[in-house]
């Protein structure tokens, strides 16, 4: 049963968050955690890093079948005994795919909202990490990518043999 809180706990919270996004009006960049997180509002059309962003509609579907079928592996793995990395691992790419296919269904965009800075401009001297710094702090990400990239790794440790 919390496997399922999981996933509708991460889709909820996603979402509330999007939700004040959107609400905020402008929001422009809002640093937090010392620089370390910056909070700002990106429209993705696409998929991953807005790969595809002219053609929508097929992200949308993929992502419909892509939540889709790890919903059929979630539940047919739910009801097994152990599996716990697995079962917490699938919840989590769940609970972010939900949120990022809903935003693509019904916005037709996801709402990304903030980005990591590694270094704090001022304190990087060197131009090729100021360079990768920049690049990386351009990176926006949402609540649901999080959750799909760490349940991605819980499945692959699960996978490998190590649970």
């Amino acid at each position: 049963m919390h496997y399922i809180m999981t996933v509708m706990s991460l889709w909820a919270a996603d979402g509330f968050i999007k939700y004040r996004i959107e609400k905020g009006g402008s929001v422009g960049e809002r640093p937090l955690a010392g620089g370390k997180i910056i909070v700002k509002r990106y429209h993705n059309k696409g998929a991953m890093l807005n790969i595809g962003d002219r053609y929508q509609p097929y992200i949308a579907l993929l992502s419909l079948v892509f939540s889709a079928f790890v919903t059929g592996i979630f539940a047919a793995t739910i009801g097994r005994r152990g599996k716990g990395l697995l079962k917490t691992g699938l919840a989590l790419m769940l609970g972010g795919a939900y949120s990022n296919t809903y935003d693509r269904l019904r916005r037709k965009y996801v709402v990304d909202y903030f980005s990591i800075c590694l270094i704090k401009p001022e304190k990087c001297r060197n131009r090729l990490l100021g360079r990768i710094n920049d690049r990386f702090r351009g990176i926006v990400f949402n609540l649901g990518d999080l959750g799909i990239i760490i349940g991605a790794m819980l499945l692959v440790i699960s996978e490998s043999g190590s649970e």
